[in-house]
């Protein structure tokens, strides 16, 4: 169904909503610092920022250093995904420690998402890579606490949003979800990294940017850790799309956590190069996905001779809050005589959801029942009422 352009309009509006406090950006968060990367392994197989650390001779992290005994079989029983088969989230810890892990696969919730977005290729793994970060980027947050991450491009792709919480829970959306085939970093351009954390007891959200120095989406969100929040990690992301079909889609980080010694730094550093030669591609870890590697592997590929111990694991999947109420509140952020020209040329105030692309439609009357018992202001979540 074609929608008209004031219905867009609505949809944008919408948008809003749904988005909550996206567009709070400070200029004073855009990093001055760049970083570059001259190889495919920087940022995902190297630490781009070091922390910088007291002697853990003298410090008190040699005092209170962790010593924990390897896993064992039966204690990693419950996270075996045989051949890949089902999405999930595991996290890790090395046994000192030094070093956190996680990783993830969300093959499925891909294909579910090109379905109801009807994404061609190049979308798709714009889409998906975001998808990836952000939930890979929310793990171990509160559960009711978001991260928001937007590639904000001048690309024929316009903009990819990925929303992600801390119990696994994702959406997001591309500007154009049409795109012809090219290489994703044609298709984004250039433009800013855009981070958003929220919490609903926060006053104000956490908003940082960054430049997009390779438009792959992981390597420029992993050098806005890097610049932005001077996070020691390696982060990867990549997908295996084959026309209509999402055959791998996953990722990886791999964080320096307080005390990392490094001896510690450089045996994973060393680790994940042996990881990049097991996947054998260019879009590391697709490779090792594809071949039905699995989130437990890479993470004790990444902790080889550091003692792996398993903290959480999640199963992610697609949401969205969207709803009847939230369309309404985005037309009652028009003028009144505005609404009721759309009402006079369409006969209804429709529009669609850029998440789930689930539509919605309002009668005239139905739309003026609503005006005659709404009150508060419908632009702020706890003055809205009905």
């Amino acid at each position: 169904m074609k929608l008209s352009p004031a219905s867009v309009a609505i949809g944008i509006m919408m948008q809003f909503f749904l988005l909550r406090s996206s567009a709070a950006f400070s200029p004073m968060n855009l990093a001055r610092r760049s970083l570059s990367s001259k190889s495919f392994e920087q940022g995902r197989t190297k630490f781009l920022f070091q922390k910088e650390s007291p002697s853990l001779s003298s410090s008190l992290a040699s005092k209170t250093k962790l010593s924990m005994a390897a896993a064992t079989d039966e204690e990693l029983e419950p996270f075996i995904n045989k051949n890949n088969l089902d999405d999930q989230i595991f996290s890790c810890i090395s046994g000192n420690g030094e070093i956190k892990v996680t990783a993830c696969t969300i093959r499925n919730l891909v294909n579910d998402v090109m379905i109801q977005q009807s994404l061609t290729a190049t979308p798709a793994d714009a889409l998906a890579r975001s998808m990836v970060c952000s939930l890979l980027l929310s793990n171990g947050m509160q559960a009711e606490q978001t991260f928001q991450l937007t590639m904000a491009c001048d690309g024929p792709i316009r903009s990819v949003v990925a929303i992600a919480d801390g119990v696994g829970q994702v959406r997001g959306f591309v500007g154009n979800p049409s795109l012809g085939e090219m290489h994703i970093s044609e298709a984004i351009g250039k433009g800013t990294v855009q981070i958003v954390k929220m919490h609903p007891d926060w006053p104000t959200p956490y908003n940082g940017v960054t430049a997009i120095e390779h438009g792959d989406v992981d390597r420029d969100v992993g050098i806005y850790l890097a610049n932005s929040e001077q996070r020691a990690c390696a982060l990867a992301a990549s997908t295996q799309i084959n026309g209509i079909l999402c055959t791998a889609a996953g990722g990886y980080i791999v964080e320096q956590l307080p005390g990392c010694s490094p001896e510690t730094s450089a045996q994973v550093e060393q680790n994940l190069a042996n990881l990049a030669e097991k996947d054998g591609t260019n879009t590391l870890p697709a490779g090792i996905l594809l071949n039905g590697g699995s989130p437990l592997d890479i993470c004790g590929t990444v902790l080889e001779k550091l003692d792996m111990k398993p903290l959480q694991q999640i199963a992610p999947r697609l949401t969205c809050d969207c709803s009847e109420e939230r369309l309404f509140r985005a037309v009652r952020l028009l003028p009144k005589e505005d609404v009721e020209k759309i009402l006079a040329n369409e006969e209804q105030i429709e529009a669609r959801c850029d998440f789930c692309a689930k539509e919605y439609r309002m009668s005239p009357d139905d739309v003026r029942e609503r005006f005659a018992t709404a009150s508060g202001d419908p632009a702020l979540d706890d003055d809205f009422k009905e």
